[in-house]
């Protein structure tokens, strides 16, 4: 059974192929990925496909049994519905008999946030996966824990403050790595078939979330909340956000108006994706794959 993960270059896609290396033989693994060289994983069979372009994406995808499609990223711009579509599309078209598609946890209550665009696409892409006449999963992610340490640690070498607009209200956060746990799973198991998954673990606050981080790097942050229009002032600030645009500072500013009003406080189906519970967040924490570089 050949499985492939799109825009496998990317953090998820790498932490995928490398849990998938580990459950099943590297020949039945592919890449598709835009630039080869970004590929640090070795020996594993390579195929270049842009999601612009639905001939190089039905080349890509000929003879794979199962895809899991990593969502398009807001930072690179572009029409991501139909971005989306054109994986999809391909994948029909090439005889892919299984997708996996990598969405967003909620409950539905993102309506009048910054937010509100972002989720309405991934949503919209799940319609178009369930509509595709293909076997699916729709696995909806917890927030990357990884991010929010990198910021948490960030805060530590600054002022000692973490400051966002969430206030006290819960979200679910999961590692990348977790997730790479459970999507490997998903891909070469056919139980959670037509499923709709929350893949988290259980729900913190953000002053939850520090506490953890001090007390696993050892390290004293504070965390403040502030409004969101002080937040995207602050992410402005920050050139590594300032150099990714304003939707993206929308999209997160939106993302911490979700944690407020616990939109992102979902019940989590990992057990139910990959047969164990999700390892406890400061165990995560211990165990991230990127938590300085970021």
């Amino acid at each position: 059974m050949k499985i492939a993960v799109s825009a496998a270059s990317g953090r998820l896609g790498h932490a995928i192929i490398s849990e998938l290396i580990t459950i099943t033989e590297i020949e039945n693994i592919v890449a598709v990925v835009r630039d080869p060289a970004k590929l640090k994983i070795g020996q594993i069979e390579t195929r270049v496909a842009d999601y612009q372009s639905l001939e190089e994406m039905d080349a890509a995808l000929q003879g794979i049994d199962t895809l899991i499609i990593i969502s398009a990223p807001v930072a690179e711009g572009g029409d991501r519905l139909q971005l989306h579509r054109n994986v999809i599309n391909a994948a029909v078209s090439a005889g892919v008999g299984k997708l996996i598609y990598t969405s967003l946890i909620s409950n539905g209550g993102e309506a009048s946030t910054l937010f509100s665009d972002f989720a309405s696409i991934n949503r919209r892409t799940e319609e178009y996966v369930k509509g595709s006449g293909l076997k699916w999963i729709i696995a909806r992610n917890g927030l990357y824990l990884d991010l929010d340490v990198v910021q948490i640690r960030a805060a530590a070498d600054a002022d000692g403050l973490s400051q966002n607009n969430g206030n006290e209200g819960r979200c679910g956060y999961i590692s990348i790595s977790e997730l790479a746990y459970a999507y490997a799973r998903l891909a070469t198991n056919d139980s959670c078939n037509g499923k709709i998954l929350n893949l988290t673990g259980p729900c913190y606050t953000q002053t939850e979330l520090v506490e953890s981080a001090n007390e696993v790097y050892g390290i004293e942050v504070t965390y403040e909340p502030i409004s969101v229009e002080d937040n995207i002032k602050r992410l402005r600030e920050i050139p590594f956000f300032a150099t990714r645009g304003k939707d993206v500072i929308n999209m997160l500013c939106g993302c911490f108006q979700c944690i407020e009003n616990n939109i992102f406080d979902v019940p989590s189906d990992y057990l139910a994706a990959c047969g164990r519970e999700p390892l406890i967040l400061t165990k995560q924490m211990k165990t991230l794959l990127f938590p300085k570089e970021e």
